[in-house]
């Protein structure tokens, strides 16, 4: 397990497993806090069980069980709250918890700061540092407080908001800072993570009834990262706890750092206060690249791939792939792989040939909030309905329309459509342009009108 987990994860939750028993093909593996015994069952305890059934094919059951250090192991009266390995039930004979909160402590205690961090933060991606980036000056101001956030030994700005559209550079920001500091100060706790998974770990707090352990947690590190904060919006319980926990922070002088993808001043469905609160800091956009931005990006990746691409590949790339960096990047991994796997030269027709599907994507130049426009325009209702929770039919097929023409119009998502829509889920997206090519084809007014759009929206 050591050498599958690694030397940070191994000494934080493996580590503390003692034996407690073997018998009747059951085995009892005890560790001294309910928070550590969670988070052993939900990650490791079925690798344990398909280890320990390699080692003696009559194990039948690894069971996960709290066992404090400072009582009698046996205690049948009062046995310790338990989760099996085999069929994944939770009990407790006396009702009692341990509670989360006490737990805490104990797991600082078995790990130091950078494997706390490194065991509840999302993975960082090792290509994201600092020494990657590429510098111009859509980014030139983010890029040079995100630096002086990793370097700085008092917090220069509290919060760091970064913001920008979609694959810009504020994750490459945010790991960059957090691989940073962990090279420069290895003790500083760090929890980078999602909004989305911030929201997930409150909700299962509530589920679980273990808020104070969650606000402890989150409350006790020196720096939070929260990527995506637009996630929140209209989730009321999870911005109230995100904003007393983003206080408390503030409040003891540790460092947050925020990423969105609008300003803070228009992220919707937001409460006032908390929108005041996230623009306290510095705020800091990511503008479009540019060209001379895209280009010296693109020379940065072609780089270490070890293939040799023309110059005129990259500035054809450069001119024609405006929309992001990820889309930048895929193309030239894609040229590149075609190049490596079928053994072709790398030329200016082959991109062309090679990268069709997504040079017509970026040929497109209509975007959401345009087709939003024009169908509330076509059908006579609001933009604002658009994103309103309104399901009457007189609404809710325009915005149908509208969320098929953007997925056959952009080169977005379909989360990203859904988010552009209220919030909407992809699964909605995916629905709405099901029940429009169904209504094409049984409604020839409806295709009409749809059909109309498209061409006024194209043209």
């Amino acid at each position: 397990m050591r050498a599958e987990v690694g030397e940070a994860a191994f000494r934080s939750w493996l580590k503390p497993l003692t034996l407690q028993s073997a018998r009747d093909g059951r085995i009892r593996l005890a560790l001294p806090t309910r928070f550590m015994r969670d988070w052993v069952q939900e990650n490791y305890a079925e690798r344990l069980l398909q280890l320990w059934k390699e080692e003696n094919d009559g194990i039948a059951a690894v069971a996960i069980v709290v066992q404090s250090t400072k009582r009698p192991q046996a205690k049948p009266e009062g046995a310790p709250a338990e989760r099996d390995a085999h069929n994944g039930r939770a009990h407790d004979s006396t009702g009692r918890s341990s509670g989360l909160a006490a737990s805490l402590g104990a797991v600082a205690g078995e790990a130091n700061g950078k494997d706390l961090g490194t065991a509840i933060s999302a993975p960082l991606d090792p290509r994201f540092t600092f020494d990657n980036f590429v510098v111009g000056k859509p980014n030139e101001l983010a890029y040079a407080a995100a630096r002086r956030v990793a370097e700085a030994e008092a917090v220069p700005f509290n919060p760091l908001f970064l913001y920008g559209g979609v694959g810009l550079g504020k994750t490459h920001l945010m790991h960059a800072i957090a691989w940073h500091i962990r090279k420069r100060t290895p003790k500083r706790r760090i929890i980078y993570l999602s909004a989305e998974k911030f929201m997930y770990q409150f909700v299962r707090a509530l589920r679980t009834k273990d808020t104070v352990a969650f606000k402890e947690l989150f409350r006790s590190v020196d720096v939070l990262m929260i990527d995506d904060v637009q996630f929140i919006g209209g989730r009321e319980a999870t911005q109230e706890e995100f904003f007393h926990t983003f206080n408390a922070l503030v409040d003891q002088n540790r460092q947050v750092v925020i990423s969105a993808d609008k300003s803070p001043s228009d992220l919707e469905g937001v409460e006032e206060r908390m929108r005041s609160r996230l623009g306290w800091g510095l705020v800091a956009d990511i503008h479009p690249t540019t060209y001379e931005l895209r280009l010296g990006i693109l020379q940065a990746k072609a780089e270490p791939l070890g293939v040799a691409v023309p110059t005129k590949v990259l500035e054809f790339l450069a001119h024609k792939i405006t929309s992001n960096i990820r889309d930048l990047e895929g193309a030239l991994n894609r040229i590149v792989a075609h190049a490596t796997l079928i053994g072709r030269s790398i030329s200016l027709e082959m991109a062309q040939e090679v990268l069709h599907d997504l040079l017509r994507a970026n040929d497109r130049k209509v975007t959401i909030e345009e087709i939003q426009k024009r169908v509330a325009e076509h059908f006579n209702i609001k933009v604002a309905d658009m994103h309103s929770a309104r399901r009457a039919r007189a609404v809710a097929r325009p915005r149908q329309v509208a969320m098929y023409l953007s997925k056959q119009l952009t080169a977005r998502s379909l989360p990203e459509i859904g988010r552009r829509f209220g919030g909407r889920d992809h699964t909605t997206v995916m629905h709405a342009v099901k029940k429009v090519e169904e209504l094409k084809v049984t409604d020839n007014e409806f295709a009409e009108d749809v059909e109309l759009l498209r061409r006024m929206l194209e043209a």
